[in-house]
């Protein structure tokens, strides 16, 4: 497994959970100062990152690029797959295009979590599902063009009512054999029973890990017992990215600090 952190570039999400901010060239170079192997980035919209930029600072400082988030889609501009609007809709596919288009030319893949949306009495959760579910798979076919997976991360109760369980994420995606999940521990600890368990169940589904303690701050500094979370990683072969989305608490130094340090003894 290797280890990644997390890189905001959006102002509108100050706050949120996210270790590094603003400054993509500063990320990029505390990350490998702190020994990480990649970084996940959070941008603002595909064509706000430099795709020179981008590869020089990864070059240069010897990183790989583990993810891109399109959650600002939904943050900034509202977009959202299953909106009752169709034009919403259509731009919210056409965001999440550019971003799979992004990622993929560093060969990583994009993310789609709070942009999936919710059902209401407007949106029934039938529809809903099934809107997301033609969604993930006209994207992850985009997508495969770049011989990349798609990546969709099943969120809590509290941010969407859609899917909040590896299990219901496994049936969504049921047959879309493009389409990975993302498994967030944070969410996690919030909705299974037993965090291994459930990584034992979605196995190879399993495309991307956020490497969070009970807390959503740096492992280690919450209540989570990474050992058996580990051990069930190990068991199902995973061997991608544990990234730290997380809150930069107490501050952004040491919560990176902490993170790679507990990578170390865990990955």
């Amino acid at each position: 497994m290797k280890s990644a952190i997390t890189i905001s570039l959006v102002p509108e999400a100050r706050g949120g959970p996210f270790v590094f901010w603003d400054d993509l060239a500063a990320g990029v170079r505390q990350a490998a100062e702190l020994g990480f192997d990649a970084v996940e980035i959070f941008p603002p919209a595909a064509d706000a990152i430099e795709v020179s930029t981008l590869d020089s600072l990864l070059r240069t400082n010897q990183l790989r690029l583990a993810a891109v988030g399109t959650g600002a889609g939904w943050l900034k501009h509202k977009l959202s797959l299953t909106s009752p609007d169709a034009e919403n809709r259509r731009q919210a596919l056409a965001f999440i295009r550019g971003i799979i288009d992004l990622a993929g030319t560093f060969g990583a893949p994009a993310i789609i979590g709070s942009m999936q949306g919710r059902f209401s009495d407007e949106m029934p959760k039938p529809i809903a599902l099934t809107m997301l579910r033609e969604a993930l798979g006209g994207l992850s076919l985009h997508a495969g063009k770049h011989g990349m997976p798609l990546l969709y991360e099943h969120l809590n109760r509290y941010e969407t009512n859609l899917c909040n369980t590896v299990a219901s994420a496994v049936e969504l995606t049921a047959g879309l054999g493009n389409v990975k999940l993302l498994a967030d521990l944070f969410h996690m600890n919030i909705e299974e029973a037993n965090l291994a368990d459930a990584i034992l169940e979605g196995g190879s589904h399993i495309g991307h890990v956020h490497f969070a303690d009970s807390n959503r701050r740096a492992a280690g500094l919450g209540h989570t017992d990474f050992v058996p979370i580990i051990a069930a990683l190990r068991k199902i072969g995973y061997a991608g990215h544990l990234s730290a989305e997380i809150f930069p608490l107490p501050d952004t130094a040491t919560a990176a600090r902490q993170t790679i340090e507990s990578f170390r003894k865990v990955g």
